[in-house]
């Protein structure tokens, strides 16, 4: 796992110091090793390539792995960030062919693999991954990212020069790039708490999205996507639907040894791996797996004092069933007050979620561990969220209301506008019942932070065109899954959307601020092929939460565990706003209006916010939003 940055410039050379102080800059990700190259095209130097790379040893400790590395049979570089979870089987291919080795490591499986395959060799790689090749023999830049979005990497085009990196403060700091908020990437952090890709906060940059990989040849960028998850699935689906008892049971069985085969291969690792282990449903899975297949699981639960937010009891029952070496780590409300600056400088941009994540990250990193299995992605491919039974009914209430002629829907609208309660629920109703293109479909509703109406309210202005441009991404992913039952639906989008903007962009940043890696068995490409295919109804049993993946485990998982009240990793915000972090917080969006927000936000308008929440009529995350987003920009100089 590593952090990598580059820059091509066209008619100019490549600073080796700003190389150097942009590779610098991710050490936190790469705390092990560094390295930096400079290729030069040619005597005439029509243009450089600058590439960088901060290493943390996770696969072949030995200085072989080290990067920028560089294939002397074709004169390819790498720099690369990421687990190519199957490269032995990929090295045994390409040997066969012929092609020798000088280490252990998957970054030169991959570096190897380009050379022989081309962008093809995408389609054989299991893992994440984010990685550049220079391709000397075509004077290409080549860029990709894994199919689910695991990794990121971004990228912009600034006069005659192209940067990337893995994080975009990088970028930021090359003092290349214009720190100008993009106002899109502002209407899509309002209206859900992150930033979505491709679009970020900041004008130029863009995140390339899942299943894609760039080029840059002679100045022209050009995105090509090589893969998407409902590519196998929609005729699949639909066979399915008559299947036999037994054809049903062998296709859940094939689901189950793709489970465990992820589960497996994530160990693959020359250093200690852990897991994370909260004791629901999916973390306790891994668990189990692991323990079946033999594995010695080391597990890591953090623990708070306060009852109403520990989890300890579940983790217990867990570590005791599979005989785990089971580590409790006590973090009191004042340590975790305490991280909070921290974790905000921490973001590489501004988001509601990620304080979770740097203080389960720091404090497994502090016990002297480099890599972590989470049970991220359970929910989302398994049907475990409220939103697999709200959002179909939200969906058939639309296509009812569709059908109220247009008079009588705008009077009835009106009328629930001025008559509902003035919380958050009933906003979300009201915007889902007054006539507005901006709701793309009742999914976002239930992952909106602000409603299309406060949003209105909070910004100076908002042309059509910026809002047009913010449902882009969004609109192309629904209109993906007009085919798919409703079930599969809501799998795909949480899956293109929550999952990927906020759960793994927060996993990646915030567990590469302390050096740890996190590896996420149950989001892999081919077990989402195979997941989608399956007709929603097999996801969803009255009786048993995500019972495919209960069903994987055999009854191996305590009732306790699968029967437990489902709850997120939950810490008292909505205590600390009202009491140590009021004064803070209350101060901060105060000074938004004479603050670089200035020209984007309603200052008056916040401190209706501020005010609703303090009146219990919002949650704490909306002010908390507001905030994060004010202390981001603050940080990074970001004008609008």
């Amino acid at each position: 796992m590593c952090g990598i940055v580059g820059i091509v410039a066209q008619n100019s050379r490549v600073d080796p110091e700003m190389l150097e102080r942009a590779t610098d800059s991710l050490a936190h990700r790469g705390p092990d090793d560094a390295g930096t190259v400079i290729v030069r095209e040619g005597d005439s130097a029509r243009f450089e390539v600058g590439l960088g790379n901060r290493r943390l040893a996770v696969l072949d400790l030995s200085p072989l792995g080290h990067q920028p590395m560089w294939d002397a049979e074709t004169g390819n570089w790498i720099v690369y960030n990421g687990e190519i979870y199957n490269f032995r089987e990929i090295r045994a291919e390409l040997e066969r062919e012929g092609v020798q080795f000088a280490s252990h490591s998957d970054t030169e499986v991959l570096l190897k693999a380009y050379g022989r395959w081309g962008e093809a060799a995408l389609l054989k790689l299991r893992g994440m991954f984010a990685f550049a090749i220079w391709d000397a023999q075509r004077h290409r830049l080549f860029l990709a990212r894994d199919p689910m979005g695991i990794k990121p990497i971004y990228y912009g085009s600034f006069g005659e020069v192209f940067l990337f990196a893995s994080e975009l403060r990088v970028l930021l700091d090359t003092g290349l790039v214009p720190r100008r908020l993009d106002r899109a990437g502002l209407l899509n952090y309002l209206n859900f708490g992150s930033l979505c890709d491709p679009i970020t906060l900041i004008q130029g940059i863009f995140c390339l999205r899942p299943g894609h990989f760039l080029t840059w040849q002679q100045g022209t960028v050009r995105e090509t996507g090589y893969w998407d998850p409902l590519e196998h699935a929609w005729h699949s689906e639909s066979n399915h639907l008559s299947a036999t008892a037994m054809q049903r049971k062998g296709l859940e069985e094939e689901v189950y040894a793709t489970i465990e085969q992820c589960v497996s291969m994530q160990t693959v690792s020359d250093v200690a791996v852990g897991v994370f282990l909260s004791g629901g449903i999916d973390s306790s899975s891994l668990v189990g797996i692991l323990s079946r297949r033999g594995f010695r699981v080391s597990t890591f639960s953090l623990v708070f004092p306060e009852a109403g937010y520990s989890e300890a009891d579940y983790s217990r029952i867990v570590a005791k069933k599979f005989a785990t070496d089971h580590h409790e780590i006590l973090v009191s409300q004042e340590e975790a007050l305490k991280a909070i600056p921290n974790a905000l400088d921490a973001m590489d941009q501004p988001t509601i979620d990620g304080f979770n994540t740097y203080l389960v990250s720091r404090e497994t990193r502090a016990a002297g561990i480099k890599v972590a299995l989470s049970g991220l992605g359970g929910d989302e491919l398994f049907a475990g969220y409220s939103s697999f039974k709200t959002v179909p009914q939200m969906e058939r209430f639309s296509q009812y209301w569709g059908c109220v002629p247009g008079f009588l829907r705008q009077a009835l609208a009106s009328a629930f506008s001025a008559f509902a309660s003035d919380t958050d629920q009933s906003r979300k109703l009201s915007a889902m019942v007054v006539s507005n293109s901006r709701l793309v479909h009742p999914y976002f509703l239930t992952r909106m932070l602000f409603t299309p109406q406060q949003i209105d309210s909070l910004l100076q202005s908002c042309d059509p065109q910026i809002i047009e441009r913010a449902n882009a991404a969004f609109a192309e992913e629904w209109r993906k899954t007009t085919d798919l039952d409703p079930i599969n639906r809501v799998s795909y989008l949480e899956s293109r959307c929550y999952m990927l903007n906020t759960l793994l962009r927060d996993s990646d940043t915030m567990s590469m601020a302390n050096g740890l890696e996190i590896r996420v068995p149950l989001i892999d490409h081919q077990l989402a092929e195979q997941l989608l295919a399956l007709p929603g109804a097999w996801k969803m049993d009255p009786h048993t939460p995500k019972n495919l993946l209960v069903r994987a485990l055999h009854g191996a998982l305590p009732d306790e565990i699968v029967h437990r009240p489902k709850r997120g990793f939950v810490l008292p915000f909505e205590h600390w706003l009202r009491a140590p972090l009021r004064a803070e917080v209350e101060s901060a969006l105060r000074t938004i209006a004479r603050g670089s927000l200035a020209e984007a936000l309603n200052s008056e308008k916040v401190g209706k916010i501020w005010e609703d929440f303090l009146a219990g009529q919002t949650s704490w995350s909306r002010p908390w939003s507001l905030y994060v987003l004010h202390r981001w920009c603050e940080l990074h100089n970001v004008t609008v």
